[in-house]
């Protein structure tokens, strides 16, 4: 088992007192109840005051409350759940219409993790889950979020990284990813055939946030057995669609 850092066990048992009852204590009560030295309780004390992890409050006797940060906080882990029960709800419509698998994924780095996943209806599926991750260039999804990076930013995470292929298909030169995120950005769809699967293709479309950051990615992924140039253009549009009904519910724009 991982060592776990002492001071940060001591720092999370305090926030943790007051998972209780009590909207206020003491440094006396924390140091009673964590049977902590009293230097110690101080110096942790003062650092989530610093922090803005604990307010003090100042009376009869000092007293401590949970701080504005962990409202922050809080408030971004909500985020995140209503964003997965939206993306949800969202893929399982795309689904529906198209039959195929819908995928809805985030990127982290240089490789893309997926939040959302609706099963195809067909009994030939895609076999994938919900936190799988992938290297982004190997993916329509990645690809979409790579081409939504900024200039500097992108040459930031590219900087002497290799690309690994995932098949004999995946882009593995810097030079043609850069010209595939140009094309993915002139038509605000990206493609991926056989390139992180050789048994599978993949459309897929950003949903912007508010500040038309693209934040996430919406993709259709459909075995080679069903591809077809027809069944293509009817699954860019889908994605198209499902991509801007997810980015209107969280507020963004397309």
């Amino acid at each position: 088992m991982p060592r776990l850092v002492p001071a940060v066990v001591r720092a999370a048992d305090i926030l943790e007192l007051f998972l209780g009852a009590e909207t206020a204590l003491s440094a006396a009560e924390i140091t009673a109840r964590l049977g902590l030295p009293r230097s110690t309780t101080h110096e942790l004390l003062t650092t989530l005051v610093a922090r803005r992890y604990l307010d003090r409050l100042s009376g009869e006797e000092t007293t401590y409350r949970l701080g504005p940060k962990l409202l922050e906080l809080g408030s971004r882990y909500q985020e995140r759940l209503e964003f997965a029960a939206e993306a949800d709800a969202v893929a399982r419509s795309v689904a529906a219409r198209c039959g195929e698998t819908v995928h809805v994924a985030v990127l982290d780095g240089l490789d893309v993790v997926y939040i959302s996943k609706i099963d195809s209806t067909h009994s030939v599926r895609l076999i994938s889950e919900v936190g799988r991750r992938l290297p982004a260039h190997c993916t329509a999804v990645g690809k979409a979020l790579l081409a939504g990076l900024p200039t500097e930013e992108l040459a930031e995470r590219l900087h002497g990284q290799r690309l690994t292929a995932l098949t004999g298909r995946s882009i593995t030169s810097r030079a043609a990813l850069l010209s595939e995120l140009d094309r993915v950005r002139a038509d605000g769809v990206a493609h991926e055939r056989g390139e992180s699967n050789p048994d599978a293709g993949c459309v897929a479309a950003p949903v912007p946030d508010a500040r038309g950051r693209w934040v996430a990615a919406m993709s259709i992924s459909i075995p080679t057995s069903r591809h077809s140039e027809a069944a293509w253009r009817d699954w860019e549009r889908l994605v198209r669609e499902g991509a801007a009904e997810l980015s209107a519910r969280l507020g963004g724009r397309s």
